[in-house]
């Protein structure tokens, strides 16, 4: 049998190129191929020496740096794969993955991270965002981005079968493209983080310091509760706008960019670990579940799946007055949140629990192809 996998584009070895590497080991002979290639060389280890079979994207001016202003592009680019040859086809899509062409003798199965938000139901966030809510580079935008959502719901028709990563993604994948979806949830390296039963007494967030993170809003919850002590982690063009929301308040020490060991070390002694995004899954979430560490999240997006009974608790706005409930309502129930509680509860989404549904699922589906075809 002939596997092919394909990837948006490889920059950096983050969340979906975990995906990636789980399936390069459960397929050790297929073949890889992505719009476009910039990993560093320190970053390709996941890879395992495989050549990556690119598109005309990575030859193009400036795609070195740029490449992402060649989106309205990678449609075109990523359905010029020749993938009639192999018999089984694995997108990992946030973007243009799921649109390679297939026939009716292969079978085609796309593990999404998410839609294109930016031009579904963020649209509106992405143009004002990027400062492009009025004049003709406006205009260009959003006729690309009408073309995208032309393009994109055209192209799940493709799929045989879509799993998502998530309750939630599965929700915009039945709003956006009318498919339904089989939750899988991502890998999460949860051996990486040590379970501790012993807490100190500071609450942690963690996360890089762009708008939707919103840690401006767990900032000022605390600077109004200053008997709390909190610790800010993270970096990113946001920092000035949660330095600001903190005002120099003494029980809030913003550390900036840690070292992982560091970062591994926080998690592992705090109260809990604070979280006010929305966010597809939420894989540092369940890094802190893995070290025994309740979470205290915003009710919408991937904690919803990963926020159980006795593990934390979820807030219902994004607001530091509702974030600030929370943390009281958290103290009276934190007695009885056992860290070997949360500590299991990060275990549903091991490595090897991924790997397990993920080959358990692609194998059913073929399983029932070939009762089709006998």
């Amino acid at each position: 049998m002939r596997v092919a996998i394909i990837h948006e584009w490889l920059e950096s070895y983050s969340g979906s190129e975990r995906v990636v590497e789980q399936m390069l080991d459960l397929w050790p002979h297929a073949d890889l191929f992505a719009v476009c290639d910039m990993l560093p060389e320190n970053e390709r280890g996941f890879l395992r020496g495989r050549e990556v079979r690119t598109s005309f994207i990575q030859d193009l001016p400036f795609a070195r740096r740029h490449f992402r202003k060649y989106l309205g592009l990678m449609p075109l680019a990523v359905e010029q794969f020749d993938l009639s040859g192999y018999d089984l086809v694995l997108s990992s899509n946030h973007a243009v993955a799921k649109g390679v062409i297939t026939g009716p003798g292969q079978l085609h199965v796309s593990y999404v991270h998410s839609p294109m938000r930016y031009a579904w139901d963020l649209q509106h966030q992405y143009l004002r965002q990027t400062g492009l809510e009025r004049g003709p580079m406006s205009l260009y935008t959003r006729w690309l981005l009408h073309r995208l959502r032309l393009w994109d719901r055209a192209s799940a028709a493709g799929v045989d079968s879509i799993v998502a990563n998530s309750t939630y993604i599965a929700d915009r994948i039945a709003k956006t493209w009318r498919r339904n979806a089989t939750v899988i949830h991502p890998p999460v390296d949860v051996d990486h983080f040590a379970l501790s039963e012993s807490r100190e007494d500071h609450y942690l967030i963690a996360a890089r310091m762009v708008p939707y993170k919103r840690v401006e809003l767990v900032a000022e919850a605390f600077r109004a509760m200053p008997e709390r002590r909190l610790v800010i982690c993270g970096d990113g063009p946001g920092l000035a706008q949660v330095r600001a929301a903190a005002a120099g308040a003494p029980n809030i020490e913003l550390r900036g960019r840690v070292p992982q060991t560091e970062l591994i070390a926080l998690t592992r002694s705090a109260r809990a670990f604070v979280y006010a995004a929305e966010e597809d899954f939420g894989i540092g979430m369940v890094e802190a579940q893995a070290c025994g560490t309740p979470l205290i999240a915003f009710g919408r997006g991937g904690a919803r799946d990963i926020v159980r009974p006795g593990t934390g608790l979820l807030f219902g706005e994004q607001s530091a007055e509702s974030i600030a409930a929370a943390v009281r309502r958290f103290e009276t129930l934190a007695p009885a949140m056992d860290p070997r509680s949360c500590r299991a509860n990060a275990m549903r989404f091991s490595v090897s629990a991924f790997r397990a549904r993920f080959r358990s699922h692609v194998e059913g589906l073929m399983e029932e192809r070939k009762a089709a075809a006998a």
